[in-house]
């Protein structure tokens, strides 16, 4: 893979796609054109070869004993651990705890922070665009506990309305809950200025990663954040892995999410005691090889580079964009303003459905997402039920989103 970027700033996705198994196949007899990333990526052979290694040769359980395949398990594991620490610039690799996704990474810090740290009339804010993943775990302690839950919306535009936060803002904000890229429009938050405003009334903060980190570099330590939570299967990663980081004073502060095996010290009748982090919060066997695969994904990105991602991404945006902006009968929504955005168009075509649209393009070989992007606030205050997507990543190119805004001409002339 490393012979593939010949020179910084230089991604050529036709050689990358030959790291992608996937890309060999067709759909419907035509070559396949997957344009819903933000959904899932695929995964290259080096993370596929990697999880195949571990259980072919290593396969044991970790720190459960002294043979030669637990130790070396064991290892393994914990080196993907660093491998995402050094990735987002974290200070201590014992700051990343291992869960199942971003989804789980949210649960356990509404469970293990929230519900034992919040009070009645504390405030949570978070905003309009939040997955539901960031949305439904602070529904759930405003239920338990009588916290209360502020909105940051956002313009026509599709920026956040960053000049009502500082009144959302207030003494009993304990959290800021924000997402960094959103899924639907492709905007992306000024999350390191938002935290510093946070920091000036107390609050923590904690970031949804996981449409960002497959596509920006990202620096805890720059953005000052207390936490961020991503999902593996978004950053080329096997699925059923992710992640959190935390500082270290509060994972140590809070109290676990599971219980059982591997996250105690001492166990009597009478009293148990925590493990050390990270493996107070990764109770029972973890998901070893995905645990693995993380960190061989993190090696491909490396090897990458994610400013080389950026560029290469911006410059497919912008030719979607010019491409599908020349037809009024193509709606975008957001992509308004000079923000900075990932590689996520959510559009419609005029009188017609979004699945149908996605069923066309499926007929074609070219993969898309249609429906409400699990993003129902952000979808009803644009004033969309449903849209399709398409989202970029490293393996795309401009000739798929030719064929692409071809298709829709086509779609356009069946249904228009």
């Amino acid at each position: 893979m490393e012979k593939l970027i010949q020179r910084a700033g230089s991604i050529d996705p036709n050689l990358l796609k030959k790291d992608f198994p996937v890309f060999e196949r067709k759909v419907h007899g035509k070559p396949l054109i997957y344009l819903d990333n933000a959904a899932t990526t695929q995964k290259p052979q080096s993370v596929i070869d990697c999880i195949d290694n571990y259980y072919r040769n290593h396969n044991s359980n970790i720190h459960r004993g002294v043979h030669t395949l637990s130790y070396e398990s064991t290892v393994m594991y914990e080196d993907a651990h660093k491998k995402v620490a050094d990735f987002i610039g974290a200070d201590k690799w014992n700051e990343i705890i291992f869960t199942r996704n971003a989804t789980e990474s949210l649960n356990l810090l509404a469970y293990g922070w929230g519900l034992h740290r919040l009070e009645e009339g504390d405030e949570v804010l978070i905003t309009i665009m939040e997955h539901h993943s960031n949305i439904v775990p602070w529904q759930m302690l405003r239920d338990l506990k009588g916290i209360k839950i502020n909105v940051l919306g956002v313009d026509d535009r599709g920026d956040l309305k960053l000049d009502e936060l500082p009144d959302l803002l207030t003494e009993r904000t304990k959290l800021v809950s924000i997402i960094h890229a959103s899924n639907v429009l492709g905007t992306v938050n000024p999350v390191k200025e938002i935290t510093r405003q946070a920091k000036e009334v107390g609050a923590l903060v904690l970031i949804d990663a996981a449409q960002s980190i497959p596509h920006l570099p990202i620096d805890v330590s720059e953005i000052g954040c207390d936490f961020l939570v991503a999902s593996g299967h978004k950053m080329l990663g096997p699925t059923g892995i992710g992640f959190i980081y935390g500082r270290e004073s509060l994972l140590e502060d809070m109290e676990p999410f599971m219980y059982g095996g591997d996250m105690i010290e001492k166990v009597t009748f009478e009293k148990s005691t925590w493990n050390e982090l990270p493996w107070k919060f990764e109770a029972g066997t973890p998901n070893i090889a995905g645990g693995i695969g993380l960190g061989a994904a993190v090696d491909y990105l490396d090897g990458i580079g994610l400013q080389n991602i950026l560029d290469h991404e911006e410059d497919l945006l912008s030719y979607a964009l010019e491409k599908m902006s020349a037809y009024d009968w193509i709606k975008i929504y957001g992509h308004k303003s000079t923000t900075e955005s990932v590689g996520v168009i959510s559009f419609n075509v005029e009188g017609v459905h979004p699945h149908d649209v996605a069923g066309m393009l499926d007929e074609e070989g070219i993969a898309v997402r249609s429906g409400h992007h699990c993003a129902q606030p952000l979808m009803s205050e644009l004033s969309m039920d449903y849209t399709a997507r398409i989202s970029f990543y490293l393996y795309n190119n401009k000739e798929e989103i030719d064929l692409c805004v071809e298709t829709l001409k086509k779609v356009k002339k069946i249904f228009g």
